[in-house]
């Protein structure tokens, strides 16, 4: 039998007007697509009744496929004889663990093709008009994830990530947001430093908190947003309300997205 492949997709941050015409493409060649749980349901709809859909996505805590039975579902898939596309939110190279996928293929002689998608950060600054560099404002963006497996510590090069020259973004930080804005203003990083927290970003249930690094755990508490969550951590996210979000009074905003 003639061996499959498997696509690594990026379907990007949730718009489906925002994957690339590669991933188009690939989508419509596969015969079964695996996807993950922040892929989308306006994605999910582009995708063909007929073609088979298999969930292995995970939840903090709750991960009822393990990443090995994903790469050897992978594998199976393929060995069969099928083209397996593997749709992952975002980009499959950024916090995806889409090189694990790739090398575990690969050791087994089964084709790999990518096809990059835009990551959540690109997405929450075209959705925000919050730009992650700026001249003056940001020379450089730093991607970080806040996610650990039970019981591991959140090791960050905190000294660096407190930079005021550069945009930090956290993706799947809130469960350890205290934890960083702490440590972030112990290197130095001014409690006034404005973030935005963004909730599915580019999708019709997009939500956004502005707020500032020494509020922004108490802010967070009144909000019931659901879904996947992105800090905006830097003097960037003053563009987005100047004269809200420069001074010492700032508190909380609350603002739905204008696609909504």
């Amino acid at each position: 039998m003639q061996p499959g492949k498997v696509f690594l997709i990026g379907a990007g941050p949730g718009d489906p007007e925002l994957m690339t015409l590669r991933a188009v493409r690939f989508l419509a060649a596969a015969d079964v697509v695996v996807y993950d749980r922040l892929v989308s349901a306006e994605i999910m709809a582009t995708i063909p009744g007929s073609v088979r859909q298999i969930p292995v996505g995970k939840s903090p805590g709750c991960h009822p496929v393990p990443q090995d039975s994903i790469s050897r579902l992978l594998a199976d898939l393929a060995t069969a004889g099928l083209t397996v596309a593997r749709l992952k939110g975002g980009d499959p190279l950024i916090f995806g663990r889409g090189s694990e996928e790739a090398a575990y293929l690969a050791a087994r002689g089964i084709a790999v093709e990518f096809a990059p998608g835009i990551t959540a950060a690109q997405g929450a600054a075209s959705a925000t008009g919050i730009p992650l560099t700026h001249r003056g404002l940001a020379s450089g963006v730093r991607f970080v994830t806040g996610h650990r497996q039970a019981g591991e510590a959140l090791d960050l090069d905190w000294t660096r990530l407190a930079d005021p020259g550069t945009t930090l973004v956290v993706y799947m930080g809130r469960a350890h947001i205290r934890q960083i804005a702490l440590r972030l203003m112990v290197e130095g990083l001014a409690g006034s430093t404005p973030v935005m927290a963004v909730a599915n970003a580019t999708t019709a249930r997009e939500t956004r908190l502005v707020s500032r690094l020494d509020r922004l755990v108490v802010d967070l508490r009144d909000w019931s947003a659901e879904g996947p969550v992105l800090f905006l951590i830097g003097r960037v996210v003053s563009l987005h309300s100047r004269d809200e979000l420069i001074g010492p009074t700032v508190t909380q905003h609350l603002i739905p997205a204008a696609n909504a």
